[in-house]
């Protein structure tokens, strides 16, 4: 009885030393695929988290807010993915561990200033 209860316990510690990944959040200016400073900190951190777990892949997701020519937003949320792409890189992270996904132009209400975003997530493979 006491070996199951330590095999229980053990169980539910390790369940909750596994979290759901983090989302790190780079902005862009409108119609912007430029990293800005605070871009380039939140890029390297991630490059520091990814070198702490070689195993996991980093997802990078471009957005962009949908205006009169979806085309050219949905080529700036491309660009915006390339720009943090490219960052990791510099920073350190081998390409062959980075998964770049552009999404698709959006306008929800109340999302104007997050739709100019990139989303980094550090994921297992």
């Amino acid at each position: 009885m006491r070996r199951l209860f330590s095999v229980a316990c053990l169980s539910l510690l390790a369940a909750c030393a596994t979290q759901a990944p983090r989302k790190y959040i780079v902005f862009f200016s409108n119609q912007s695929a430029e990293l800005d400073q605070a871009g380039q900190d939140v890029v390297a951190q991630v490059a520091q988290e990814a070198d702490k777990h070689p195993s996991r892949v980093v997802r990078v997701e471009g957005y962009a807010g949908a205006g009169k020519d979806l085309s050219a937003d949905a080529w700036v949320a491309i660009q915006r993915a390339k720009a943090v792409t490219a960052k990791l890189q510099e920073d350190g992270v081998p390409s062959n561990r980075i998964v770049q996904t552009p999404r698709a132009p959006s306008n929800m209400e109340g999302m104007v200033v997050g739709a100019r975003r990139v989303e980094i997530e550090l994921t297992s493979p």
